[in-house]
């Protein structure tokens, strides 16, 4: 039997369908979007199946046709990965696709020394990374669009189970002339009266605000964003202090000005960054691996942007 379809056209097809894009889709694969684009359209054109609706405002949506073919593609995929996971645990080696999330605010120190580490260490494996906020992740591991995620211990759901790598403990960020600034620690109550630029992600958010309830106190939020690199810049250029727990390795925001880093004064809760994973999955012998490297090389010295109470 002549088989009329390519494990790659069949990996596409479920990127597009999970993501609504072809532009989308081609991201998190890592490809072009005519080559997208062509590997539909060959499917459709074997098959004789119209797999998607193309709406210009809304991206594209599957038919019924495509939904059905759609989750034989995925049955299909995901006998393929098994298979050459039985071949990896026959032979000892590493290999096969690993698709690594990790939460949005500590990904740019944490997740590419890992992925380079990783991928020097065991070249046959297929690495993918994808960054998100918590409530991304949470829903990328229960679709099986990832096989563990790297974030913190806030509000995990109890299908999911979370494995503690590092502490990591939350200090305010302060303008240089912030009155503040140049204390060697500061409690959230010191803090509550002053204007704050909330980091405002999905659970990330609940946490520094949670900080000022545990001590009795409410801030004052003046400014929100999504973005860590924004939330710097805005605290350098005196909208206010914020509260972070990655400091990035320096004091300077995007924009070249500066900014004061003052540990919070316990008690203060201290997250944990770790490993989260379905519950009820057996690990595959290369997430497996993965977990042992994350505790071998997510350390102290290979972490540089943990704050340590140093400034440069």
């Amino acid at each position: 039997m002549t088989l009329r379809f390519t494990l790659r056209q069949l990996e596409y097809l479920v990127a597009v369908a999970d993501c609504g894009s072809v532009a989308l889709a081609a991201e998190r694969v890592n490809v072009s979007s005519p080559s997208i684009s062509a590997a539909i359209a060959q499917l459709e054109a074997s098959y004789g199946l119209q797999l998607f609706i193309r709406r210009h405002a809304q991206g594209l949506s599957l038919t019924e046709g495509g939904r059905q073919f759609t989750a034989s593609a995925r049955e299909v995929l995901a006998a393929a990965s098994h298979l050459t996971d039985s071949a990896a645990d026959i032979t000892g080696k590493v290999a096969g696709s690993l698709t690594v999330g990790c939460l949005l605010t500590f990904a740019q120190v944490v997740l590419p020394q890992l992925h380079r580490s990783f991928v020097d260490s065991f070249p046959e494996v297929e690495f993918r990374q994808h960054e998100g906020d918590q409530a991304e992740l949470f829903e990328g591991l229960r679709m099986a669009r990832l096989d563990v995620a790297l974030s913190y211990d806030l509000n995990i759901p109890p299908d999911l189970d979370f494995q503690p790598l590092l502490p990591i403990a939350p200090y305010a960020l302060l303008p240089l002339g912030h009155p503040l600034a140049g204390q060697v620690s500061v409690s959230p109550a010191e803090l509550a009266p002053h204007p704050m630029v909330l980091l405002d992600l999905p659970h990330s958010a609940d946490y520094f605000l949670s900080l000022f309830t545990d001590a009795g106190v409410r801030p004052q939020v003046a400014e929100r964003t999504r973005d860590m690199g924004v939330m710097r810049a805005m605290v350098a250029n005196g909208f206010g202090y914020s509260i972070a727990n990655i400091w990035l390795g320096s004091d300077r925001a995007a924009d070249g000005r500066r900014v004061a880093f003052v540990p919070l004064r316990p008690p203060v809760r201290v997250m944990q960054i770790g490993l989260l994973m379905p519950k009820a999955a057996t690990p595959r012998r290369t997430v497996t691996v993965f977990i042992d490297h994350c505790r071998t090389h997510l350390i102290d010295a290979a972490l540089p942007g943990r704050y340590t109470g140093a400034q440069t």
